[in-house]
């Protein structure tokens, strides 16, 4: 019965440990309802199994169900669900191992046969603590960042430190034990400690992916809000420019007419004039369309706008499907940062002008993006390669903008033009292949 008991805490720590695990690292491939069902379903025949004592059965079923229970469900392939299920089992018997050898080391007789109950229980406690402490720390090791769309924070690994204390707690009540004869009572208080460290522990585990969830829910919705805010300055500016259409519809038969008078008084040039004046105006552009990605559109019409309210000539050339695998966080950091900078370095310039390019590198996942900007001064004089953020503008954002770059495998080029007096910023990003 007393290891009926320690064995039923053992499995049901380690699912706890699977499911945390499985949850962290993996998207779900079946209807979550089925998930925690058949975790129980496979630990209560382990558990059931665990009674005959035989060690080898044991690891052996320990590997094959967990290796069922990743392959069906998680969304991942059989040889990926091979490897996470040998690291589990190795870890979980390392685990046991370092516990054991621990305890013969520094507390020779803490196992024997004729210690009481509560002593076999730590021993429990204590390697599953160990047995969390190492998963977490892979867990983090082995997250890719790409796929929390830039919310993966390597502090997270600094709650280590939690379990490793927690550990050294547990070698120095295996010390005092060992030490010290301590009355029944008290013995069964510090098991309960044990448990209740373990359990803290989990719920730390818990509570820290909640508020990563949270914390990637917050992003959306507040990326989401920048999209609508852009969405609504885009149709206001369609219109705005559909209104100026229609009045210059209107009026354009008194600019024929003034033509017409122009040419009784064969002012031609004065009539060249007027027609380029009317065909440069911008209510005679076609509809603020500048590419076909939405929310990368919504932001260059924002900046168009602006632009247009700074007299900055604005030129985008952005081709189609170069930019639909940045997420749109990265996309919006990317190149809002971009264009504030060159915002910040052409207003000051009469005449000046901003050009945006991407365009896609043939036979190749590369995309390259490019930037050039009216710049009155260089912006590396006196720093050497360092920028004179607070005059040119160019190192605002700048660490969000590498910070993209350096996500997406990139390269960041920036070089000022001293004949044109132009800024250049050439962005190389590299699709990633989807992963399985």
């Amino acid at each position: 019965m007393t290891n009926a008991f320690c064995y039923f805490f053992s499995f049901l720590v380690e699912a706890v440990i699977l499911w945390q695990y499985s949850s962290r690292l993996f998207p779900a491939g079946r209807p979550l309802w089925r998930k925690p069902a058949v975790l129980c379903s496979f630990y209560f025949i382990l558990f059931c199994v665990s009674l005959s004592e035989s060690v080898w059965i044991n690891i052996m079923l320990y590997f094959l169900l967990n290796f069922f229970f990743l392959v069906t469900q998680c969304y991942l392939h059989w040889y990926t669900a091979v490897f996470h299920s040998s690291i589990l089992t190795a870890v979980m018997t390392m685990s046991e191992l370092l516990v054991y050898g621990i305890t013969k080391r520094f507390a020779p007789h803490f196992l024997d046969n004729g210690r009481e109950f509560y002593h076999l229980l730590f021993f429990s406690v204590f390697s599953k603590l160990i047995f969390f402490a190492i998963i977490y720390i892979l867990v983090h090791l082995m997250q890719n960042p790409q796929k929390n769309t830039g919310q993966y924070d390597q502090s997270l690994l600094l709650l280590v430190f939690i379990p490793l204390t927690s550990i050294f707690i547990m070698f120095t009540f295996i010390s005092i034990g060992e030490s010290v004869s301590l009355p029944p009572s008290s013995g069964w208080m510090v098991v309960a400690g044990a448990v209740f460290l373990l359990t803290a522990n989990l719920l730390m585990f818990e509570i820290s992916q909640y508020h990563q969830k949270k914390n990637m829910e917050f992003t959306q919705i507040q990326l989401l809000l920048q999209k609508e805010s852009d969405s609504a300055r885009y149709y206001k500016m369609l219109h705005v420019q559909n209104e100026n259409q229609r009045i210059l519809i209107h009026d354009i038969k008194k600019h024929l007419q003034s033509i017409d008078m122009l040419n009784e008084q064969k002012e031609y040039a004065k009539i060249s004039a007027y027609i380029r004046q009317l065909i440069l105006s911008p209510d005679l552009k076609e509809s603020s369309r500048l590419c076909d990605h939405e929310m990368l559109n919504s932001i260059l019409c924002r900046y168009m706008g602006q632009c247009t309210d700074s007299h900055i000539t604005f030129h985008a050339d952005i081709r189609s499907g170069t930019t639909d695998f940045i997420a749109d966080n990265d996309l919006t950091s990317l190149f809002c940062n971009l264009l504030d900078n060159a915002i910040a370095a052409a207003g000051i310039i009469p005449d000046s002008f901003i050009e945006i390019h991407t365009d896609k590198r043939e036979k190749t996942p590369f995309t390259v993006i490019t930037v050039i900007n009216s710049c009155r001064k260089n912006p590396f004089l006196h720093k050497g390669r360092q920028l004179d953020t607070p005059k040119n503008g160019h190192g605002f954002g700048l660490k969000s903008i590498r910070k993209v770059v350096s996500k997406y495998h990139g390269n960041l080029q920036m070089y000022y033009n001293e004949d044109t007096l132009t800024f250049h910023t050439i962005i190389t990003l590299k699709q990633q292949e989807t992963a399985d």
